[in-house]
């Protein structure tokens, strides 16, 4: 094996690992205002699309686990966000619907993706690319999270 293989600027990963961070940063502001951090947020995004939902499907569509959600839908219901409901039909399953102030923190939400899109296409970067890259990810999530072990 070369050494160049384990040089850092040699590697996919660090470059996604760091945009995704320095991503993850710029939402901060908008988010502070809110009162949520950015997994919140994504939660929050997936009950918006579509509310009561299980929390084994927050989890695949958020690729999380259960032990890393559970915890954070928890502080969610703490903050009136969320509300947490056993299935009738299924025990085992837990319904998570969003509450009034969760739904509300849609329309204060509403202008993140456009701002943000503002930073990057601002520094030289076309919308096409960012669509470019947005559809290589999607593949990538799709072929990774479909190899087991």
């Amino acid at each position: 094996m070369e050494d160049s293989q384990l040089k850092l600027s040699n590697q996919i990963c660090f470059p996604l690992y760091s945009v995704s961070r320095l991503i993850t940063k710029a939402y901060k502001p908008f988010l502070d205002k809110m009162g949520v951090t950015y997994p919140q947020y994504l939660v929050l995004m997936v009950l918006w699309e579509s509310n009561k939902i299980t929390v084994n499907q927050i989890t695949e569509k958020l690729f999380l686990n259960t032990n890393t959600l559970s915890p954070m839908l928890k502080r969610m219901e703490k903050m009136e966000l969320i509300e947490r409901n056993r299935s009738k039909k299924d025990e085992r399953s837990v319904i998570i619907k969003l509450t009034e102030k969760g739904n509300q923190l849609k329309s204060q939400a509403s202008c993140i993706p456009e701002e943000l899109s503002k930073v990057l296409v601002a520094e030289n970067v076309e919308v096409s690319d960012i669509m470019n890259l947005k559809e290589v990810l999607n593949e990538w999530i799709k072929i990774l999270s479909e190899k087991k072990g």
